[in-house]
């Protein structure tokens, strides 16, 4: 609860950036569904979302710009 919380407190004036770490860590699924939704919106909205996330389902919907980080380099995926 206090994870949506934080979520929401960040999202409630509208920022031109967002920056989330593992933004959907810990939510069961339909939580999940309900924060990627969430999340496009605050997209279609053009709102710039930076996020990590070792999820690739959250990678393939959320994302248009991918880059992988390792121990020593940055890759840009797409």
């Amino acid at each position: 609860m206090r994870h949506r919380l934080a979520i929401a407190q960040a999202i409630m004036e509208k920022p031109a950036l967002l920056v989330l770490d593992e933004p959907m860590n810990g939510f069961d699924n339909s939580e999940v569904e309900e924060m990627r939704d969430v999340f496009k919106s605050l997209k279609a909205e053009e709102i710039t979302i930076i996020m990590s996330s070792h999820y690739a389902q959250d990678v393939e919907v959320l994302c248009d710009t991918v880059c992988e980080m390792d121990k020593e380099i940055l890759t840009k995926i797409t």
